[in-house]
């Protein structure tokens, strides 16, 4: 039986302390690849607990690729192993530096032109993967907020460097209890959103370049490229084994962005084995992991290695894009390095967007809405998948607030343009790539109402049908 001990005094639910108790056994070595874990009728036996807990915690590790199932023979500890074909990317050369067209010029001509007046381009709905639910049944808590802001008398100098104390000491309560991440207030800095927070450790790490999955977060490839460093492509559901010649590695572990999977546990030990080796830092993008809504979310990657990885969170997927507003906690020798070049730059996001977020956690404004966003999600997504699966191929698992659909590229972009012609934005999957060949759609239902939606997807599926 597993060494495994359940404490029903502890306000974390006894699944999920089981869950905990065997992702330690298997990162402390108790557990290796391949081993076969009880039944679980034996181990809720041996527990004494409901077999109902222990199917609980199986199917969370199960979600999380910590264990894996074989019909007729039981779980075991994950090995890895290969991925699906459909989810293989194929790869031009690993590095990939974006380089500027050549400049020509001619010599500038004048001529007298008579103004035209200004055509005014439709303004499309974007299904786009980052852009999420607000009921709006919830406003009047927002307006709330900015009200009390409004009452409050502002700092006489420059704010704390590492943000708000109040907004930080609500963050990490809410980051413990959420993302099983333990930090003190003073370990939090705030940013103006999660590229920001990139930006500042960028500025902070030694020389190198930055692994950067691909497809990938287009923003954070750019981030790496503004601050001077190169980025080395990695393909987006294969291991990292190697980091030699990186600073650090910027990953989307909890739902890879934007093919959607979760990062095997084997491959998160592999991962944080090749940053020690090359003693680079791990950035954990966990950017919509609270959206989860067929297990728990997934823990984060940070509450493995708190000395190796440096987590980023924002509040762009679950209260506002527009706030602008996020939070970094870096490695303690990172962190006190960003501290004291934030005293001197002052770069820190503006008081009053930090004192409202306060007010939205303190109220559980913020909790209200991503469980009213995540039941939305939850009821959106079959139907999307409903629609598109008859024409194009998951990518991964539903979750978020959005799907990638894998097609060819003649389909992808008829659908593009059957829903540009009524009225709705759909990015490309084309366009999240770099050097890898994949083609399909990244299809967004957060930013929509019902009816948009259901409208969008009778566009995108008439251009996959006649594209």
């Amino acid at each position: 039986m597993l060494p495994v001990r359940l404490d029903r005094a502890r306000p974390e639910p006894l699944p999920a302390q089981l869950a905990g108790a065997v992702r330690e056994l298997v990162t402390g070595g108790t557990l290796t690849a391949g081993d076969r874990l009880p039944s679980s009728r034996a181990l809720a036996a041996d527990l004494g607990v409901a077999r109902a807990v222990v199917e609980q915690a199986y199917d969370q590790l199960l979600a999380e690729a910590w264990v894996e199932t074989r019909r007729g023979s039981g779980t075991f500890v994950a090995s890895g192993g290969a991925l699906p074909p459909a989810a293989r990317t194929a790869h031009a050369p690993a590095r990939a530096h974006a380089q500027a067209p050549p400049h020509t010029s001619a010599p500038p001509t004048r001529t007298r032109t008579r103004p035209q007046p200004a055509v005014r381009e439709p303004q499309l709905i974007r299904l786009d993967a980052g852009t999420p639910w607000i009921d709006p049944r919830h406003l009047a808590g927002w307006r709330r907020a900015w009200r009390e802001v409004s009452a409050v008398v502002p700092p006489r100098g420059y704010p704390d460097p590492r943000g708000l104390p109040d907004l930080r000491e609500a963050l990490a309560e809410r980051l413990a209890r959420t993302r099983g991440v333990t930090v003190r207030p003073d370990e939090i800095l705030v940013t103006a959103g999660s590229t920001d927070g990139l930006r500042q450790l960028l500025g902070a790490l030694g020389p190198g370049d930055v692994l950067v999955e691909d497809p990938g977060y287009r923003a954070a490839a750019e981030t790496v490229r503004s601050a001077g460093r190169g980025v080395v492509d990695h393909p987006g559901l294969e291991p990292v084994t190697d980091l030699a010649g990186c600073a650090a590695a910027y990953v989307t572990p909890a739902h890879q962005h934007p093919l959607g999977r979760v990062m095997p546990a084997a491959d998160r030990l592999t991962l944080l084995a090749a940053a020690r080796e090359a003693d680079a830092v791990v950035v954990e993008d966990d950017y919509d992991s609270e959206f989860r809504y067929d297990v728990a979310p997934v823990p984060a990657l940070a509450a493995l290695d708190r000395s190796r990885v440096a987590y980023l969170g924002t509040a762009s997927k679950s209260v506002s894009p527009s706030l602008r507003l996020g939070w970094l906690v870096a490695p303690p020798e990172i962190h006190e390095r960003l501290v004291r070049r934030r005293t001197v730059t002052h770069d820190t996001p503006p008081w009053p967007t930090q004192r409202a977020m306060f007010t939205l956690l303190r109220e559980g404004w913020a909790d209200k809405v991503v469980r009213t966003a995540r039941r939305v999600y939850a009821d959106r997504a079959p139907r999307v998948a409903a629609a598109m699966a008859p024409y194009a191929e998951l990518a991964g698992p539903l979750a978020g607030m959005y799907s990638t659909w894998l097609t060819e590229p003649e389909p992808a972009e008829a659908a593009r343009a059957a829903a540009r012609a009524a009225g709705f934005d759909v990015p490309l999957l084309a366009d999240y790539c770099r050097s890898a060949r994949l083609t399909g759609l990244v299809l967004g239902f957060g930013g929509v109402t019902d009816t948009e939606l259901d409208r969008a997807l009778e566009a995108i599926v008439h251009g996959l049908t006649t594209g």
